[in-house]
């Protein structure tokens, strides 16, 4: 299976609509360096005919008027968006000071954040473009935007060593029901090695927790053949070995969404956000390879989904990890590699 080249054509996934009957969409997540917040709303601006209209200048922007709805572009870092300003530490302390004393230090706060802070980090936080859902057959269509992104100079993950920036696909479920979401999962346990090879995910990446792989243990217990649970038993056992947003493939936005009373006993972390779909972390942003794009890795996120639907193989892929554990990984992936190779030439 060729998942290399960027002209490829986009492959359809077994499930093309959701649960209403209409094209299923895929939220993304844009992180890189080198441009602001406001240079990178221009050019979302500029590719699909929007509209900016600012919400926390100049750290956060919004492009309305799209198409497909409304883009939010944003310094993604706690140090511009802190929860507090330096006028409520000074409120909170026993220091004597009057309330003027109070708004003067406020005021001086936001023109440092406001005229300084943006400008000192847009090289070295991310810039976040985030989409609104578009259908999957019109993701092909964000190489625009990508194309603006590298003539503009913007960096990617692999312009230096401390830009650990990714791309995130939040593809929409097809179904609610608990067999469809974890053999979903099952296959992921099963492609997650291969995965990280095709992707070459980079070193700070891999050393940063945000996407952790799976526990094995994990990936052992779902995969067992005996291993039916009903929905609020898959959430409380996922929660159970993975109690945190950090990994490369992060279920609690979803399962927030299908059992939020199952996950607020589980944790309280306002973090997660409900969303029908799966968030998928695990993509570099590879702005200096001109042969990368999206669609290249929805492409490589379709791979999963069509192991998912096959349940024969899915078993018996299943079975053949569970039986070789302690294997090299290179055994397990030729194993994949074959699959993948007769799927496209049966």
């Amino acid at each position: 299976m060729i998942l290399n080249d960027k002209h490829q054509d986009i492959r359809t996934p077994p499930n093309v609509h959701n649960l209403s009957g209409t094209v299923r969409r895929v939220g993304v997540e844009l992180e890189f360096a080198g441009l602001s917040s406001e240079q990178a709303a221009e050019l979302v601006a500029d590719s699909f005919d929007g509209t900016t209209r600012p919400i926390d200048m100049p750290f956060v922007l919004s492009v309305a008027d799209t198409k497909w709805g409304e883009f939010q572009v944003e310094l993604d870092t706690q140090y511009v968006h802190p929860e507090k300003d330096l006028g409520d530490i000074l409120e909170e302390s026993s220091l004597p000071v009057s309330k003027e004393d109070i708004k003067t230090v406020r005021n001086l706060n936001s023109y440092v954040r406001q005229h300084w802070v943006g400008k000192a980090l847009a090289g070295v936080v991310p810039t976040e473009i985030v989409t609104p859902p578009i259908p999957w057959d019109e993701l092909g269509e964000l190489e625009i935007l990508v194309e603006a992104l590298r003539a503009h100079g913007a960096k990617g993950t692999d312009d230096g060593v401390v830009y650990s920036f990714g791309v995130h696909l939040n593809p929409e479920i097809a179904r609610e029901d608990v067999d469809y979401i974890l053999a979903v999962l099952r296959a992921y346990m099963l492609l997650s090695d291969w995965l990280r090879d095709e992707i070459h995910v980079d070193l700070m990446r891999k050393i940063l927790p945000h996407i952790d792989p799976f526990p094995k243990e994990y990936a052992v217990k779902i995969l067992a053949a005996d291993y039916a649970p009903d929905l609020d038993a898959l959430i409380k056992d996922y929660f159970a070995m993975n109690p945190t947003r950090n990994r490369e493939l992060d279920m609690l936005p979803l399962f927030k969404h299908l059992a939020p009373k199952t996950l607020a006993k589980l944790t309280d972390d306002e973090r997660i956000k409900a969303r029908p779909t799966f968030h998928y972390r695990l993509p570099n942003m590879c702005l200096s390879d001109p042969g990368w794009s999206v669609v290249q890795e929805w492409n490589r996120w379709v791979a999963v989904e069509t192991l998912a639907a096959d349940e024969d193989t899915l078993r018996r892929l299943g079975d053949s990890y569970l039986a070789n554990t302690k294997s090299p990984i290179g055994e397990w992936l030729k194993e994949v590699r074959l699959w993948l190779e007769n799927l496209t030439n049966p």
